[in-house]
């Protein structure tokens, strides 16, 4: 008898190829996704469940239930977006069914535990502490100095991150949500991200990016860009370091994207410093450009380590760099898109290979994370000054006019695509 896949679901676009890594043929294959993600499920599921949140336990459960009724239990639970590994591991744990429980998956959502781990292994991390309230957090100062970065121990992007810069911003904390919170010590050091495949004892195909502004900064209304590194003595570096603490964290194959501080230190070599680590693939557009640009799928390999494989993709001969852009809306979401403009670069070549940009009248949705944003656009280059050079113009020449909709029903975005 063919096996019960169960798949949480909730993106809009095709990030994953889902019919491309699951003969849906040869098993039974169902769905348990929001509406807005019913768009990129395959024509082929088995059966689909529409949820209101993927990320809501007893809706979910609930889902699962009545698919289990008409197809079995689910022998596998896969979901590849970060904001559903929780909630994959739970019914994982409550079916009995074999994968990843919350207990294997604390170590990559509880940044406390995150860094104690790291910690433990070595690997240069800023001090840190648990954050229970503001009199931890002003012992904390105390011993390490201001300012310092106060976050939630569970959550994605730079949801709830705040910097105090004293004793006297210690109120900004009473305006924050009443949860698990963590606090380190500041690292001014630019960030950098890391993404590939941890075999299981060394590093897989991998890409060093650098950030172009900052995840905080996107928060505040400014573009995010990422640009892959070239610098060969960088990389050499960043391999090392990514390899120490992706072996850490686990000594099973999994897809990382590591966020780690880069400096330089007083001899000129560089300064590498842990920030955190997700056990997904990278978001934005890092799933697109790591299928069109460099031709491996980081999404097929996540998906394979859900079933109980141990992927490993040949890394290509030749490495080409590629970046992408974040341009977020002007207004809050919802809104309505009324125009937009994107100029022709004056150097053919310095244009974005892709641009997803909403159409005239399309309502962009209130959804957190990085898909649904004023528009998104990814770039190939022969450098990484020249892929970044296209990210900066785009970035100044991109006009996005929008206006507070009629009514908040999306009925779906569609967006034109390069």
């Amino acid at each position: 008898m063919s096996s019960h896949i169960l798949v949480i679901h909730r993106w809009h676009d095709r990030y994953a190829l889902y019919d491309r890594y699951i003969d849906h043929g040869a098993h039974r294959v169902t769905y348990v996704c929001t509406d807005l993600g019913a768009n990129s499920v395959p024509q082929s599921a088995a059966a689909l469940h529409v949820v209101s949140a993927t990320h809501d336990l007893a809706e979910v459960m609930a889902a699962v239930t009545d698919l289990a009724a008409r197809f079995g239990s689910p022998d596998r639970v896969v979901a590849l977006h970060e904001g559903d590994l929780d909630t994959a591991a739970a019914v994982r744990e409550r079916l009995g069914c074999a994968g990843q429980d919350p207990t294997g998956l604390a170590r990559f959502r509880d940044k406390l535990a995150m860094a104690e781990t790291v910690a433990e292994a070595g690997v240069p991390a800023p001090a840190f502490a648990d954050a229970p309230d503001e009199t931890a957090v002003r012992a904390f100062a105390r011993r390490h100095g201001w300012p310092v970065i106060v976050k939630p121990r569970r959550g994605s992007g730079s949801r709830g991150v705040v910097r105090l810069d004293s004793e006297e911003d210690l109120v900004l904390l009473r305006g924050t949500p009443a949860e698990p919170r963590l606090v380190q010590e500041f690292c001014g050091d630019a960030v950098f991200h890391v993404d590939g495949l941890w075999t299981g004892d060394r590093l897989g195909p991998w890409r060093a990016s650098r950030y172009v502004n900052t995840c905080v900064d996107f928060t505040e209304g400014e573009t995010l860009g990422s640009v892959e590194v070239d610098d060969a003595a960088l990389l050499s570096a960043v391999g090392e370091f990514t390899a120490a603490a992706a072996g850490a964290l686990s000594t099973e194959p999994w897809v990382f994207h590591v966020e780690v501080f880069v400096g330089t230190a007083g001899n000129g070599r560089p300064r590498l410093t842990f920030l955190e680590a997700g056990y997904r693939v990278g978001g934005a557009e890092i799933p697109f450009v790591w299928r069109e640009v460099h031709g491996i799928d980081l999404m097929r390999a996540a998906l394979e380590i859900q079933l109980g494989r141990s992927p490993d993709p040949p890394a290509p001969d030749e490495w080409r760099t590629a970046g992408w852009l974040l341009a977020p809306a002007p207004i809050p979401a919802p809104c309505r898109v009324t125009a937009w403009d994107l100029p022709t670069p004056s150097t053919p070549g310095e244009g974005p290979y892709a641009a997803i940009v909403p159409e005239i009248g399309q309502v962009i949705p209130r959804v957190p994370g990085y898909e649904h944003v004023g528009a998104r656009f990814r770039f190939q280059g022969s450098s990484a000054a020249a892929v970044e050079r296209a990210i900066v113009s785009t970035a100044a020449g991109f006009r996005l006019r929008c206006e507070p909709p009629v009514s908040a029903d999306v009925s779906g975005p569609t967006g034109s695509h390069g």
